[in-house]
């Protein structure tokens, strides 16, 4: 069972709006909603605070997050987008009958939840001021206190202000294109590891800094994004590189390029073999994603042309690791 909460809050009775929370819990719950292929992923209960007469009340906020980490299952996230407020005694997501922001939802209640919680993994994503105090010790916020199976993303520090540009926050954004397949793995998948550091590598050192705190023994998948490869191709290392170190020779009959002012075989370069050229096309899409590369060649074409080999990478030799195993 995978169940999310999203939750997006314009509208504040008593502390100045915000503009882009709503939209962007539209955009998450539209990821989260389906995997790329259409197949369904999350079940998504959504909350939004758009007017007077469109309120997320504490009490309704509070229960929804308690339900979300009832129970057993396979994966629960939170999402929020909305004021976030900090003070000496912790942080609080705010709802939008907050007085005075410290009435809102504790963020150590939402820990203490989130830990005790006996659902498989916990991911909590923050969009929100001051996020990052999330997971942070009451006595030492440098310290985190996170259970095994929990990881929290936010979209700042614990001392900064998380921004919107356009009608849309910063951090939501580039959380949605990761969501989308920009942090995608080979497989498809897109992990909360592969969130930070997509939206880590796109805010850069002067910007907003996302935090991200996990406790896990391997990433949970949060959304099937279409894989730069296929699958079938993906699985065929173990074949194409049987052991650890293989070198894959080459010769001009896997390339079936030629130049158009070449004779049909001159100084004796051997016509392509569709067979190996079938191959030749295998490796080259391991070469674009960088699984393979060529031994003493520029590009894989000379490769081919001058009898050279090619290798796979350290990335190459952990996926041909998996589907020795079976495991892709």
């Amino acid at each position: 069972m995978r169940k999310a909460l999203v939750i997006g809050i314009n509208h504040y009775t008593n502390v100045s709006p915000l503009f882009g929370c709503v939209n962007d819990s539209f955009a998450v719950k539209a990821m989260l909603d389906r995997h790329a292929d259409g197949s369904v992923n999350f079940g998504v209960k959504h909350l939004v605070a758009t007017g007077p007469n469109a309120l997320c009340g504490r009490d309704e906020m509070r229960e929804a997050i308690k339900s979300l980490f009832d129970g057993d299952g396979e994966v629960s996230l939170l999402y929020f987008a909305g004021h976030g407020h900090i003070e000496s005694t912790g942080g609080y997501l705010c709802s939008s009958d907050v007085q005075s922001g410290n009435d809102g939802v504790p963020l150590s209640e939402i820990m203490i939840m989130a830990n005790q919680s006996r659902i498989q993994n916990r991911v909590i994503i923050l969009d929100s001021c001051h996020s990052g105090v999330a997971g942070g010790s009451a006595l030492q916020q440098k310290v985190a206190e996170i259970n095994d199976g929990v990881s929290i993303l936010t979209a700042s520090t614990a001392e900064q202000y998380a921004t919107e540009a356009n009608g849309a926050g910063v951090f939501t954004n580039l959380l949605v294109d990761a969501l989308g397949g920009a942090a995608g793995n080979l497989v498809g998948d897109v992990t909360p590891g592969g969130v930070y550091a997509h939206v880590d590598q796109s805010l850069g050192p002067w910007a907003q800094r996302p935090v991200f705190k996990t406790n896990v023994n391997r990433f949970v998948s949060l959304r099937k994004g279409q894989p730069p490869l296929e699958l079938a191709d993906l699985r065929r290392l173990s074949d194409l590189f049987p052991d650890s170190g293989h070198h894959f020779q080459l010769d001009p009959t896997y390339e079936p390029e030629r130049h158009e002012s070449w004779e049909e075989n001159p100084n004796g370069v051997p016509a392509p073999i569709p067979e190996n050229n079938e191959v030749f096309s295998v490796l080259q899409k391991y070469n674009r994603v960088g699984l393979v590369v060529p031994e003493g060649a520029p590009h894989m074409w000379h490769a081919a042309m001058e009898s050279k080999a090619v290798r796979l990478t350290v990335l190459g030799e952990h996926y041909r690791q998996l589907a020795a195993k079976d495991l892709i």
